[in-house]
């Protein structure tokens, strides 16, 4: 779908984004799944449970020995989201801290990590709670300002971890300039996006400059709330063949029927982010307009303060809402307890309209002090927009601030 379509479409909308990516589309629903790889001439990708094939001789095999190390249907879903991504390969791995785990350990003892400050709870956690255990060294920077990056990186640093939009407050990072201020202060660090919030269908980080794109494919890439994996694209030989290579020693791979689910998923990717930015955008437009909110944080509206930023990297917008409540944690938590169509639940990118309270659900993890510097503060409220009608989102989210604030008599 080019960028014309989506205008006639959609009005406005994506008014100022970049160029939609050329054959998306078709690329989701034909690379990978050609008929022609099986004897059958399945048109879909047949669920592979083996666990070990045989082989012709000792050592003669066609091309699959064990599930763990290698799996028809696994390949499928890797050569689609590597197409997808604009990339030369993907792995795919059982969840999106797997991916984290798996990147990690191609550092050693001593290997510095510079990562972004505002990213999901469970990265925060691996890296401060393990990974710095394990002798990494790392430091968190706010990589909306370069210039704070580049301060923060040593002769040790080996990784840069990027969020983008960041996860809760939405800040949203210059891939470019990152990857090019961490590449000019050293060729060999592996600049890695965190691309989750955006999908492949918003914003390509392999074309900005990363080395990495990673994702819980658990949200938008799966997109029905039913899968859990997490997925890692690479253009670079040698980074493919360490992960690959990482993915059969640590064995954190994914079911075939889950890579199968996944697979699936991509082939409406396209039709559903689209619809997940237009809900987004009429929740966002509203709750922006209300009194009794105090701040909305969507990278869609002109008063987010890298919207510029967005319009320039990303094709559109996600259904990912941040914003703060008027009061206290009361008003966050009637607010939230009084939602009916909006399901209070952690994770985000399903068909289905999720909200949480970061503070108490998925950055519960972080530790106090930081929450308060990063804004994650009792009356944030992260939502997730889904697919259902626009009028009917706009009702619920009605409802419960009246709940939340009643009129006085």
């Amino acid at each position: 779908m080019d960028q014309n379509h989506k205008q006639d479409e959609h009005g406005d909308l994506f008014a100022g984004f970049s160029t939609a990516y050329k054959s998306f589309a078709t690329e989701a629903i034909h690379v990978g799944q050609e008929p022609e790889q099986w004897k059958s001439m399945a048109v879909v990708p047949p669920i592979s449970l083996s666990t070990t094939f045989k082989q012709r001789g000792p050592g003669n095999h066609a091309g699959f020995e064990y599930s763990r190390s290698g799996n028809p249907t696994r390949n499928c879903l890797e050569k689609a989201v590597a197409a997808l991504d604009g990339g030369k390969y993907c792995i795919a791995v059982a969840s999106g801290l797997a991916a984290t785990v798996t990147i990690t350990h191609m550092l050693k003892v001593g290997d510095g990590i510079v990562c972004m400050d505002d990213v999901y709870g469970g990265t925060n956690r691996y890296f401060q709670r393990i990974a710095a255990e394990l002798g990494l060294e790392v430091c968190f920077v706010d990589c909306t300002k370069p210039a704070q990056l580049k301060a923060a990186l040593k002769a040790n640093t080996k990784l840069l971890w990027i969020e983008t939009p960041t996860n809760p407050t939405m800040k949203v990072v210059d891939i470019e300039a990152c990857s090019e201020v961490a590449h000019e202060y050293n060729k060999d660090i592996v600049v890695v996006v965190d691309n989750t919030f955006m999908s492949a269908y918003f914003q390509r980080p392999l074309a900005l400059g990363a080395d990495i794109c990673m994702y819980s494919a658990t949200k938008y890439m799966n997109g029905h709330s039913d899968v859990v994996m997490g997925l890692a694209s690479m253009n670079r030989d040698d980074l493919y063949e360490r992960l690959k290579f990482l993915q059969n020693a640590l064995g954190c791979v994914p079911s075939p029927f889950d890579c199968f689910l996944c697979n699936r998923g991509l082939k409406t990717l396209h039709l559903r982010m689209e619809r997940h930015f237009k809900n987004a955008m009429a929740a966002a437009k509203f709750l922006e307009a209300d009194s009794r909110v105090e701040r909305v944080i969507f990278p869609g509206l002109p008063s987010h303060p890298q919207h510029d930023v967005m319009k320039r990297q990303c094709t559109g917008c996600p259904g990912m809402i941040t914003f703060y409540i008027k009061g206290q944690l009361e008003h966050a938590s009637a607010f939230l307890s009084n939602l009916k169509l909006f399901a209070i639940a952690e994770s985000l990118g399903g068909y289905e309209s999720l909200a949480e309270h970061p503070a108490l659900m998925t950055h519960a993890s972080v530790p106090e002090k930081e929450r308060v510097v990063l804004g994650i503060s009792d009356t944030l409220i992260r939502l997730s927009v889904g697919l259902e009608d626009e009028v009917d989102i706009i009702e619920d989210l009605e409802q419960a601030l009246s709940a939340a604030h009643p009129k006085k008599k």
